[in-house]
């Protein structure tokens, strides 16, 4: 079994079947927690399967594999009153779950492109992963981090861009109407530090942390096909002042 495999059976053991013991199966004991969400370690983790309400579900959008990462895109029913859109980021070490990213934003029913924030292509293209990586570690240095966005056209497709960013319409003329919005509300998109990059193919997630009219984590995932990227799903969240664990968000 490879990790991308065991991450989707221990995952759909723990929050498909609901089943505590399966943190036994699957978990380190030594499982290392960054979600704002629970407290470290694997009895935290029981704890909150333990008490998934009746109707909790697990929508699976997507997953990539990379090494010891494996990242999963898809949506919470049950967990909050709405649906919450997720990105799942797990560590695999000697066949456990040895520590956990995530990041959730509420489903929104109407979007700018009319596109979902989960919906597309379900699994990475064959492409050359490693090009992938580090064309899209490239447009984050330079566009996100440097905030030089007179080479955005460099990285990113003219003929087609799809967006699954709530606010944004589809084309860079889509990204510059939302990005001038939000900066009309004192909303700058500000990347400081990209923490993780995971790729599979033409799949490249980043997980960032910046500024966003306040400190936010950025989860960005990108597709990339003839050299340029074509395709953007994201998930922003705050940083909350305290979490339930040392082990900070990133």
């Amino acid at each position: 079994m490879n990790n991308k495999e065991l991450v989707l059976k221990a995952a759909g053991e723990l929050f498909g079947d609901k089943d505590p013991s399966a943190v036994d199966r699957w978990v380190a004991p030594d499982y290392r927690q960054h979600s704002a969400l629970i407290g470290d370690g694997p009895e935290a983790l029981r704890g909150l399967v333990a008490n998934l309400p009746e109707g909790f579900r697990y929508e699976l959008a997507r997953v990539i594999g990379d090494g010891d990462l494996v990242a999963l895109h898809g949506i919470y029913h049950g967990f909050a009153p709405e649906p919450l859109v997720a990105f799942d980021l797990f560590r695999v070490v000697d066949g456990k779950l040895a520590e956990h990213w995530d990041a959730l934003t509420p489903v929104v029913a109407e979007t700018a492109s009319g596109r979902s924030q989960t919906d597309g292509p379900a699994q990475p293209a064959n492409a050359d992963t490693e090009q992938s990586r580090a064309f899209v570690r490239e447009f984050a240095q330079r566009v996100l981090q440097d905030a030089d966005y007179s080479v955005l056209t460099d990285y990113i497709s003219t003929e087609t861009y799809l967006q699954h960013n709530p606010e944004a319409a589809d084309g860079l003329t889509g990204f510059g109407a939302a990005a001038a919005k939000w900066a009309g509300q004192g909303k700058n998109l500000v990347y400081k530090t990209i923490h993780q990059v995971v790729a599979e193919g033409d799949l490249v997630l980043l997980q960032s942390e910046g500024e966003f009219g306040e400190p936010v984590a950025y989860w960005d995932l990108f597709r990339v096909e003839n050299g340029k990227i074509v395709e953007h799903w994201d998930v922003l969240t705050p940083i909350p002042a305290e979490l339930p664990h040392t082990n900070g968000l990133f």
